[in-house]
């Protein structure tokens, strides 16, 4: 396993979760709101230490950056795998991350209406994050070839 080569796939899949959820979110009214299941994961933990949540724009951007960040490292785990089974582990990563928001976002107090408002909602959740795993795979696949 490279490093390097895991922490860039890993980044990748990230982006790619990211790119499509922040598009795709301005132009149909169903899809997740990935944005808002970040900033929920940001804000209720302060209140509940009695803290302020810093206001709507600045805790966009800083949820922006913790998702990349936690997604990247989240991804970054298809470095774990045999390189030949990237797709594989790819598929895995992204259907347990997409899965794992739809089944836990409301038991971990972050609500149900960013990722399971209609049935639309939680499929493209889960192909939010399978666009991410696959990503993180292909990057991971074309940084080992010789």
């Amino acid at each position: 396993m490279s490093l390097f080569k895991a922490i860039v796939s890993g980044f990748v899949g990230a982006c790619a979760v990211t790119l499509v959820n922040e598009t795709v979110r301005q132009f149909v009214k169903d899809a997740p709101r990935l944005d808002v299941l970040g900033k929920r994961a940001i804000a209720y933990p302060l209140m509940k230490m009695g803290q302020e949540p810093p206001p709507d724009k600045e805790l966009y951007w800083i949820t922006m950056g913790s998702d990349i960040v936690s997604n990247s490292l989240y991804y970054s785990l298809i470095g774990l795998g045999e390189e030949e089974n990237a797709l594989k582990n790819g598929t895995y990563l992204g259907l347990l991350a997409g899965f794992g928001a739809v089944v836990l976002s409301e038991p971990l107090g972050l609500g149900e209406e960013p990722v399971n408002r209609t049935r639309n909602t939680e499929i493209m959740t889960v192909f939010w994050y399978l666009a991410g795993g696959l990503a993180a795979a292909a990057t991971y696949k074309m940084l080992s070839e010789d």
